[in-house]
């Protein structure tokens, strides 16, 4: 077996036991441990490493992040969630606004973008009604990445489809294709969590929100201008992808314009930027050189050509693509898919979608913004291991993509 491939092993199990002895490894920690030795042992070379790593994809993170760290550092954060669930008294209700609130948000925002500003928020929940915050971590986690499916804009892998597809409306196409079985897995993931975690839902006491005030009014109004940027620069975007227009915007663009506001013109801007997630950057660059090496060896190619089944069907893609989503990143993933499809329909286009994107209901690694929500979590003291990710999120991703076979199949 090659080099790359046990290195990838190795890093899946210490992310797994997050623990060596007596020290406690990071998930970004193996990670770079794991493309630092790929690397060392010439498995990649240093330019293709350094090629693998998508700028794009780190300029959109770390503009995300300098806007998420806006939005904490002077409170309109939590002052928002006050404004929006203070009238909610159960956990019940609590849970099942976060989930479908934040699965139409990243509909909107992009999957990633909710992940970085809404583990904070989800954390104070916990903290200030003893909520498990293994419960939010979750439904936050399984909100954005089944809310993404249904909008061409709710991840990066469905906005690479809706723009290389040229599909003729992609909004209407998305929801029209999607929006039902995204709402019947909402539906089974909300009863999910509240059939695993039912002593929490049966002996919650009522909540009792606490108002908040902003810490620097100022910042505040920054990130507002920051969030209203970003919005308006997603929205301008889509136009010119609906009207077929030569210009892009990268999204790492549109991240890092949108966050100017608080460099340019806060003088807490220097503290911003040391309060930044800085490993969970690095554990993507980490990560890109890694799967890039291990794509290098072949041997996926391989033992996907040794299955002998067509590529271009409704189950096959579902399947294909969530399984190959927990070794490869689904971006690049759906990038070398989309031309194996050749003249594919909407449903093929739909299909690849829903399993890209699905994938990240299973496993941590199956989704950025898994990992952008555990290493968030880490960085405010909270924990969510890769086995109590997996023994809800494997059953309830197979649930999740038999609805979409279903839906695209006969419907």
């Amino acid at each position: 077996m090659k080099i790359s491939v046990i290195v990838l092993i190795i890093v899946f199990i210490l992310i797994a036991i997050r623990k060596f002895g007596r020290f406690n490894i990071k998930i970004w920690q193996s990670m770079t441990g794991g493309a630092l030795t790929v690397v060392a042992t010439q498995q990649i070379s240093g330019l293709d490493a350094f090629k693998a790593i998508d700028l794009n994809v780190m300029l959109f993170l770390l503009g995300m992040f300098i806007i998420g760290q806006a939005l904490i550092a002077s409170g309109y954060l939590y002052y928002m969630a006050y404004r929006l669930f203070g009238g909610l008294k159960s956990v019940q209700h609590l849970v099942m606004a976060l989930l479908f609130g934040a699965a139409l948000s990243s509909a909107l925002l992009m999957n990633d973008t909710l992940a970085i500003i809404g583990t904070p928020l989800v954390l104070r929940l916990a903290r200030e009604h003893n909520i498990n915050s293994k419960l939010l971590l979750l439904t936050l986690a399984y909100a954005i990445t089944i809310g993404s499916v249904m909008s061409p804009i709710g991840n990066p892998q469905n906005f690479l489809i809706a723009s290389q597809s040229r599909l003729p409306s992609p909004f209407l196409t998305f929801f029209q294709a999607l929006a039902i079985p995204t709402l019947i897995n909402m539906v089974i993931t909300y009863s999910a969590l509240r059939l695993i975690y039912r002593q929490e839902f049966i002996n919650g006491a009522p909540l009792i929100h606490a108002p908040v005030e902003l810490l620097d009014k100022k910042l505040a109004k920054l990130a507002l201008a920051s969030l209203l940027l970003l919005v308006s620069l997603i929205v301008l975007n889509v136009i010119l992808v609906s009207k077929d227009s030569p210009i892009r915007i990268e999204l790492g663009s549109i991240a890092i314009i949108a966050a100017l506001p608080p460099l340019l013109f806060s003088s807490a801007r220097l503290r911003l930027l040391k309060s930044l997630d800085w490993s969970t950057l690095a554990f993507f660059a980490a990560m890109f050189v890694l799967m890039a090496s291990v794509w290098q060896t072949g041997l996926i190619q391989q033992w996907v050509n040794e299955l002998h089944i067509n590529l271009a069907t409704v189950p096959a893609i579902l399947m294909l693509t969530a399984f190959l989503s927990q070794l490869i990143s689904n971006v690049p993933l759906v990038a070398l898919y989309l031309p194996m499809l050749t003249n594919p329909d909407v449903e093929l286009l739909m299909a690849l979608a829903a399993g890209s994107t699905i994938a990240g209901n299973f496993l941590i690694l199956g989704a950025a913004s898994n990992v952008i929500i555990i290493q968030n979590a880490e960085k405010y003291g909270a924990a969510l291991g890769f086995f109590e990710f997996a023994r809800i999120g494997i059953p309830l991703g197979f649930l999740n993509l038999l609805v979409y076979w279903l839906w695209l199949q006969y419907s």
